[in-house]
């Protein structure tokens, strides 16, 4: 009897204990405690805005041929390091002088536009800004030899950029952003050597315009706001910067623009950053219109006197446009 009266208490004392794990010296019960990870917060993309980006494009047409060695070359870098100062970036003027292929010494230029310099988590965007200096795929043979006005090759993806940099004045970022505009970008010969070409940008990445410069990785505007664009994943950009570009091109169909930003492996292409990549060690990707079926693996207008504003779309620049600067504002908040 007395075994089984202990164990009976035994039971009553061990429940109450149970009971009581949450008890405190008085007697009261405290609510257990849970941990809840709060959720990010949302991450502020600002509206880019497409008329902008067009007027920009239009603006540098206007100039003319924008050619090494001519005044409208001149007009316009003075132009561009002027919009830039006004939106309230450090500017750099990096001049260069280069021999074409034909052995002709070209008076060049980088602009080169920093935002929150004393960032050292940075990312550089660009685009070169001269043009063809001669429409060598133009079915006119009279043409052929003038230069060209270079509305998508070259205006769109600069008008991008200038639009992107009044976006970073007006929202402020908590990211170090370079703009580099390259020079003697299209000033090659076709069939010949690759070095021929992107002779800014093998200067840039010999001659890097900030000591111990890494910026986490770099994005490519070329040919980027013509009409049903179609941009799909070059062999250079997938080599170099492969988690960059799958994270790009998923930020562009998650915000509708699945349509142009095409889940594609491409073939490879002699751009600016295919020696951003290999000289600089920068990862860079490249976003360029590649239609399907085309005779040169370009637009029909590419290097011909058609490259004027006729080719550019409003959509189009919005959605490189918008989707660039998610990327920028992502990567600012630490969710790229």
């Amino acid at each position: 009897m007395l075994k089984r009266l202990f164990l009976f208490s035994s039971t009553i004392l061990f429940l109450l204990f149970l009971g009581c794990s949450g008890c405190t010296g008085d007697g009261t019960t405290t609510p257990p405690q849970t941990t809840t990870t709060p959720p990010k917060a949302e991450v502020k993309i600002p509206k880019f805005n497409r008329d902008s980006a067009y007027f920009f494009t239009q603006q540098q047409v206007d100039f003319g041929p924008r050619v090494p060695n001519t005044k409208a070359h001149t007009a316009c870098k003075d132009w561009y390091v002027k919009k830039f100062k006004s939106y309230g970036a450090d500017v750099i003027e990096q001049n260069f002088q280069v021999k074409s292929f034909k052995n002709k010494i070209l008076n060049s230029t980088n602009v080169i536009a920093q935002f929150n310099t004393d960032n050292d988590h940075r990312v550089v965007l660009a685009a070169h800004w001269d043009t063809r200096h001669h429409a060598d795929q133009d079915a006119d043979e009279k043409k052929k030899d003038d230069p060209i006005l270079g509305a998508d090759d070259g205006a769109s993806g600069v008008g991008m950029l200038l639009e992107i940099a009044r976006q970073i004045q007006i929202n402020g970022i908590d990211l170090g952003v370079d703009i580099v505009l390259f020079d003697a970008e299209d000033q090659g010969t076709n069939g010949g050597a690759e070095t021929t070409w992107c002779l800014g940008s093998q200067h840039w990445s010999r001659n890097l315009h900030r000591p111990n410069y890494k910026p986490k990785f770099g994005i490519l505007l070329d040919m980027a706001g013509a009409k049903n664009a179609r941009f799909t994943k070059d062999e250079v950009s997938m080599k170099h910067a492969p988690n960059v570009m799958n994270k790009v091109w998923k930020i562009a169909k998650e915000r509708g623009y699945g349509n142009y930003f095409i889940d594609e492996r491409g073939g490879p292409l002699i751009d600016d950053h295919k020696f951003v990549n290999e000289i600089a060690k920068i990862p860079m990707i490249d976003i360029i219109n590649r239609p399907s079926g085309s005779r040169t693996g370009f637009g029909k207008y590419w290097h011909t006197h058609g490259d004027d504003m006729s080719v550019i779309s409003k959509s189009t620049l919005r959605a490189v446009g918008q989707t660039v600067l998610a990327v920028l504002y992502k990567e600012s908040a630490g969710t790229f």
